[in-house]
């Protein structure tokens, strides 16, 4: 079964470790075994956290988009509704279920874009978009593509301002840079083959510093002082 899939990952954090910026979100394909991405489309966002519900629709858009270049059987979105498909969603769904009231108001104000993406995707390519959030692995490898192309976008974003930047990483991941690629592989149990990567493209860890931390207030989440070597 061919899955696509979306997530954003990675985040600017302030001194105290707070999330400030959302800095990239990805859709990616993923078939057997399940492991690292086929294909992928990544963007740059660059959004403050207060926005960040409206993000799950543009990952919804970045799916479609990533729909119309390749074949899938299934779209996995990273919202924790049991699987259910989002054509068939509604408030009444939503009024019965156990999350939070904050987090169905949420979902209430971007469930007509949501069901609109995902009848699109329905009408043009017979695909349902499923609700199965974090339960998913292609989601997780999605995760993992927008935080490695995340750390390249903050690196290029810290040589443009040529001020530093610290990093949050998506939770249990280990980063490690190989020749121009920049890995993440997972910590999380039964996934200690499941990674992904971006590819630098234009030299640009030749120069900068990164120094990896732990997040310590975020147990199971690991950040990346990034400076330019100029520094």
């Amino acid at each position: 079964m061919r899955i696509i899939s979306a997530d954003s990952a990675a985040a600017i954090l302030d001194d105290q470790f707070n999330v400030v910026t959302h800095v990239a979100s990805v859709s990616v394909l993923v078939e057997p075994p399940y492991r690292e991405p086929l294909f992928r489309i990544v963007e740059p966002i660059f959004r403050q956290v207060e926005e960040g519900f409206d993000i799950i629709v543009h990952e919804a858009e970045l799916c479609r988009n990533l729909l119309d270049k390749m074949k899938a059987d299934v779209v996995h979105l990273d919202m924790s509704l049991d699987g259910l498909s989002i054509e068939e969603l509604s408030p009444v769904e939503l009024v019965n279920r156990r999350s939070s009231k904050v987090a169905r108001q949420n979902i209430l104000k971007i469930l007509p874009r949501l069901r609109k993406v995902a009848s699109e995707i329905k009408r043009l390519h017979g695909v349902d978009m499923l609700a199965i959030g974090k339960e998913s692995v292609p989601v997780r490898i999605a995760e993992l593509t927008a935080g490695a192309e995340a750390i390249l976008f903050a690196c290029q974003k810290v040589l443009l301002e040529k001020k530093p930047i610290l990093l949050g990483l998506p939770l249990k991941c280990q980063p490690t840079i190989y020749a121009n690629r920049v890995y993440l592989h997972s910590l999380i149990e039964g996934e200690h083959d499941v990674k992904s990567f971006g590819v630098d493209v234009q030299g640009i860890l030749t120069k900068i510093k990164m120094i990896e931390t732990l997040n310590p207030i975020a147990r199971g989440f690991r950040a990346l002082k990034i400076e330019p070597l100029s520094n």
